[in-house]
């Protein structure tokens, strides 16, 4: 089965048009989109939570999220939400999903159940593009850098007023600046500034002026794309080559998505 495909923007992200995810689903097509456009979208799809789960598993292994418990009778689907009266959402800064976990995810599905009236739109940025833009001279200083990432940093462990105040149990785990994508081949940057602490072998204090310039860097307008959701709406974002940032532009309405989360491998 042949899918058309729409750009978005120069730097990623396409849009899938034509197919109904609760019938027929034509993997190969789409993955081979995934991978050329590093996040994927879909309009107006019908899926109940196992319709759902079975287009995710059909091309990964969904896995359930470390701090959130998954909706009934599906561990591995999470509800993302911001109530009407509150005022910070679910993981509202540019980010890479899970970076502090030793094998963060592939990817990620998120589905739009409930929209506000506006707002409320993701942005996403290209790593390929944010590393393929630095001069020579930063990319060999990058290469071969580790940076050590935290489930602690508290811009991320703050993010809902029903969220666990205190966790349990934090995360940390080392990778390398500057990642090789697995199935592509292409380098990445793989640093951001929702987990990202410090380089291995140097303190806080002195990574924070190259941190600081990467963090700017990687999300510069010329890298990204936006997408403003409709329900039944579905993205597809690779984790290992893009960020994401969900705005928070709609105080005072409801936003209910459904995410599920796909099993990676060590960075590289």
């Amino acid at each position: 089965m042949r899918i058309e495909i729409r750009r978005l923007a120069g730097a990623l992200g396409a849009e899938i048009l034509g197919v109904d995810l609760a019938k027929d689903i034509p993997a190969a097509g789409i993955r081979a989109a995934f991978l050329e456009h590093q996040v994927i979208f879909f309009r107006g799809q019908k899926l109940d939570p196992a319709r759902f789960m079975a287009f995710a598993r059909s091309m990964g292994k969904p896995v359930e999220y470390p701090f959130v418990k998954g909706i009934e009778g599906f561990p591995e689907v999470i509800e993302v939400k911001k109530l009407e009266h509150e005022r910070h959402n679910f993981g509202g800064i540019w980010h890479s999903d899970t970076a502090y976990l030793a094998e963060p995810p592939m990817g990620s599905m998120l589905l739009a159940r409930e929209v506000p009236p506006y707002g409320g739109d993701t942005e996403f940025a290209s790593q390929y593009l944010a590393y393929e833009a630095l001069s020579d001279g930063m990319r060999r200083v990058l290469d071969g850098l580790i940076a050590v990432n935290s489930s602690a940093k508290a811009d991320v462990t703050r993010t809902r007023e029903d969220m666990v105040k205190e966790y349990a149990r934090q995360y940390e785990a080392e990778h390398p600046v500057v990642r090789t994508h697995p199935e592509t081949g292409r380098k990445a940057l793989y640093v951001n500034v929702g987990h990202t602490v410090r380089f291995r072998g140097m303190t806080e204090q002195e990574s924070a002026p190259l941190l600081e310039f990467l963090f700017r860097h990687q999300v510069k307008l010329e890298f990204t794309c936006r997408w403003q959701w409709k329900v039944g709406d579905l993205a597809w974002w690779d984790n290992r080559c893009t960020q994401h940032n969900p705005v928070n532009d709609y105080h005072g309405h409801r936003r209910v998505m459904h995410r599920i989360t796909l099993a990676g491998d060590r960075p590289r």
